[in-house]
């Protein structure tokens, strides 16, 4: 299965902040939009960087209450790992374990077209043993 086939049943929304947002805000986008993590972007289409929580809690460990009037791009992840919409849903499965990683922004001819989380890809690969499990029941049965 192709990324853009879960990007067509999930939605194509991405949720991004600017760099100079302060993590008090982002926190806030966070909690109102129940999510884990945001783009961080000037305008919307290029991608400056990936702040998620755990971002967040790692650098309290470090500095503390402090954290929270620093700009997103003083705790962001600068090098995103990205895929485009023909990428295979097994392969990002494989990076995004590898690396780490538990959003992977979908990018089409240089611009942000969606996002894909870990538990799109797991949902997704549930979904497909589901279906051959049905297949091969019908089968066995048929």
């Amino acid at each position: 299965m192709l990324i853009r086939t879960v990007l067509r049943r999930k939605g194509t929304d991405v949720v991004t902040v600017p760099p100079d947002a302060t993590v008090t805000e982002l926190l806030a986008v966070l909690a109102e939009r129940n999510i884990g993590a945001v783009v961080v972007s000037e305008d919307g289409l290029a991608i400056t960087g990936i702040v998620s929580e755990r971002d967040v809690v790692r650098r309290m460990a470090d500095r503390g209450a402090a954290v929270f009037d620093l700009p997103v791009s003083a705790i962001m992840t600068t090098e995103v790992h990205t895929c485009t919409p023909e990428a295979n849903v097994d392969e990002l499965r494989r990076t995004m374990t590898n690396h780490r990683v538990r959003h992977v922004p979908v990018v089409r001819e240089g611009r942000l077209a969606g996002i894909v989380s870990i538990g799109d890809v797991v949902k997704t690969s549930i979904d497909d043993l589901e279906t051959e499990n049905e297949a091969l029941v019908g089968y066995i049965r048929g």
